[in-house]
């Protein structure tokens, strides 16, 4: 079998995990409750984005947000890893957004529905390249930022998660076995808001990468 780039994880991955509600800031500022335990959703690999296509809000909502997020890149696959074996699993990162419909989401949750056309639709994860393990020593501690038309929306730390990268590689392979290329998006800082057709978002971890996206409509 053909050995697989592990920096173009997006063009094979098999699967996007991604942790709600992991910065107490951002479910207060969404009026949310501060969760015990991990809250987790899928986004398939067709919500990938790159640098150079645009991000399109669907046609469904009029309410798209913005969340800016460190994502964890699979290198070894495992199930039920211990939390003290964790970092061995993973290759290295990507900055990431995790773009919700929020008025679609909202809706959702006051029927007790899942998210999923609130978060998996096409262009609802775009990525930055990938990121080498080595170029982010402390995983636990890097600023991540967005701007939308050169206005700054989110600077948090991933000091502020309430469940760590390990922990959350643990707690997800107890039930779900990690593979390659599978992507773990941590949670976003708070400082969400709505983005609007022609606007350009920036995002970066201070220090390691920036990348760039236009929002379009579908």
């Amino acid at each position: 079998m053909t050995a697989r780039n592990i920096s173009q994880f997006w063009e094979w991955g098999r699967k996007i995990i991604c942790v709600g509600r992991n910065y107490a800031d951002h479910a207060k500022e969404l009026k949310n409750a501060i969760p015990t335990e991990p809250i987790l959703f899928l986004k398939p690999p067709s919500a990938y984005v790159r640098e150079g296509s645009s991000i399109l809000v669907p046609r469904y909502s009029n309410n798209l947000h913005h969340e800016v997020e460190l994502g964890v890149v699979i290198g070894k696959g495992g199930t039920a890893i211990p939390e003290s074996a964790a970092m061995e699993h993973v290759a290295g990162y990507a900055l990431c957004l995790d773009m919700t419909a929020r008025d679609v989401q909202d809706v959702c949750k006051s029927k007790g529905l899942p998210w999923t056309r609130a978060k998996a639709f096409n262009t609802s994860c775009p990525v930055s390249e990938f990121i080498p393990k080595e170029r982010i020593p402390d995983p636990g501690n890097v600023t991540l930022w967005l701007k939308v038309n050169d206005q700054l929306r989110q600077n948090g730390c991933t000091s502020q998660m309430i469940f760590s990268i390990p922990y959350l590689i643990s707690y997800i392979s107890e039930f779900i076995t990690l593979e390659e290329g599978d992507l773990i998006l941590t949670g976003t800082p708070k400082g969400v808001s709505a983005v609007q057709v022609h606007d350009q978002l920036q995002a970066g971890i201070q220090d390691v990468v920036t990348m760039s996206f236009r929002v379009d409509r579908q």
